[in-house]
């Protein structure tokens, strides 16, 4: 029973923040997921994934139900991959609770913490002896939970191939794909991966200066309503995207209406410019390697109006309460969070320094391989979070923290002090015959 209960410790040593804050960390988009499952219906920018997880485990009842489920899923995939004895494993979590971001990430009901899931379960995919269903199911739903872990798993997918010849590794990936494309024909009629994702790409470049010399010109000839828009575009991607006054929800149909219309001026863009576009993308995948602090989640911004919704909707008289009860709520969170940011980023530096060495010196073994993936699992989901959406703190934070995994691992898995060699058994002694007189 010692590696369960190490386990469940791990789990609870990660979930500190959670309990500092007497309540799970909650954004505003947890609200959206809240409604997915609560009415069973999709939210246009959102796969139909990680709403159904929170409803299933929360049940109505609280969400302390789903924090518990992230933490736990987190601590039992990291005994896994580490195979580290109970003992050593409870130090690990307890390394990566106080010294990094890990636990930060895990008490977020969001989507986030199946970012460095994804990286773990493929890693397991590809070195474990068989193929685990286990795995491989929560592979495939950390793959589906949100846009960006495509990205994320086809780079991760790409150097386990090229490292294990695993093929078996590809299966996750098939797997949401085949999810995401059903969800979206049952609730929208359309066989799509992503049917509106154009409308955050088009929101991209436009605060990168890309889609102003397009409209000029295209217009007025090509009909495109963004055209009014012009003179005056938002040069913050969020405030294109969310402002009720912005081109996206002044637009008949709001975000889906827009879509085809995205989809356009992004395809005239990359033809007219594809310089400017990569130049783009490569600065704000740059800028996101860079961008790991704690805070941008840890407030009560947009949380009145919609979480609080969702929690007088879809629970008991008591959660709207527990809620307002918590430190997020009263704005003093975060005030517990920044001071660790400069502990956290020296932790960072040191932990891609060793995981860097670890992947030359190891690079045949399955310690190597891990530490190979990790660092170029960090430029993968740059890219992906940076330069299709744009660069926040929480995007790379949430995967940051994985550079001191491979050290830790090593020190968790290490050998004792090698045992005394046997003391040989004890042999009567050989009296020599008499010689033949």
């Amino acid at each position: 029973m010692r590696r369960p209960a190490a386990i469940l410790l791990g789990a609870l040593l990660l979930a500190w923040p959670a309990l500092l804050n007497r309540y799970p960390i909650l954004f505003s988009d947890t609200h959206a997921f809240l409604i997915q499952a609560g009415d069973w219906r999709m939210i246009w920018d959102k796969p139909f994934a990680y709403g159904p997880f929170l409803r299933l485990l929360h049940q109505g009842v609280s969400l302390w139900g789903p924090l518990a489920g992230q933490v736990l899923l987190l601590s039992w995939l990291l005994a896994r991959v580490t195979a580290a004895p109970p003992w050593r494993h409870v130090g690990l979590c307890a390394a990566l609770a106080l010294c990094t971001a890990a636990p930060w990430v895990a008490d977020l009901l969001m989507p986030d913490i199946f970012a460095p899931i994804t990286v773990l379960a493929l890693y397991l995919l590809a070195t474990e002896p068989r193929c685990s269903p286990a795995v491989l199911v929560l592979a495939a739903f950390a793959i589906a939970s949100h846009l960006s872990h495509l990205v994320l798993a086809a780079a991760c997918i790409a150097v386990l191939l090229l490292l294990t010849r695993r093929w078996r590794v590809t299966l996750p990936l098939l797997l949401a794909l085949a999810t995401l494309a059903t969800s979206n024909l049952a609730f929208y009629q359309r066989l799509a991966i992503s049917p509106y994702g154009a409308v955050f790409a088009l929101a991209r470049m436009t605060a990168d200066g890309i889609i102003a010399p397009v409209l000029a010109a295209a217009c007025p000839q090509s009909g495109w309503s963004l055209c009014a828009w012009q003179d005056r575009l938002p040069t913050d991607s969020d405030r294109f995207l969310w402002n009720a006054d912005g081109p996206v929800w002044t637009h008949p149909g709001g975000a889906i209406g827009l879509a085809p219309e995205a989809q356009a001026i992004i395809t005239q863009a990359i033809r007219t410019a594809p310089a400017a576009v990569s130049t783009a993308a490569i600065a704000n995948t740059l800028r996101q390697l860079t961008r790991v602090s704690l805070g941008d989640t840890l407030g009560p911004d947009w949380l009145e109006g919609s979480v609080t919704n969702s929690l007088t909707q879809y629970f008991g008289p008591d959660e709207l309460p527990r809620f307002r009860a918590s430190r997020q709520a009263a704005d003093s969170l975060a005030a517990w969070a920044t001071p660790l940011n400069p502990l956290h980023a020296a932790n960072l530096v040191l932990g891609s320094l060793a995981t860097a060495w670890l992947a030359w010196r190891q690079r045949r073994t399955p310690a190597g391989t891990l530490a190979l993936l990790i660092l170029l699992a960090l430029p993968a989901n740059a890219f992906a979070t940076g330069a299709l959406s744009g660069p926040h703190d929480r995007y790379q934070a949430r995967i940051a923290w994985l550079v001191l995994l491979p050290p830790l691992a090593r020190w968790a898995t290490r050998r004792n002090a090698a045992p005394p060699p046997p003391v040989p058994s004890a042999q009567p002694a050989r009296i020599p015959s008499a010689a033949p007189r």
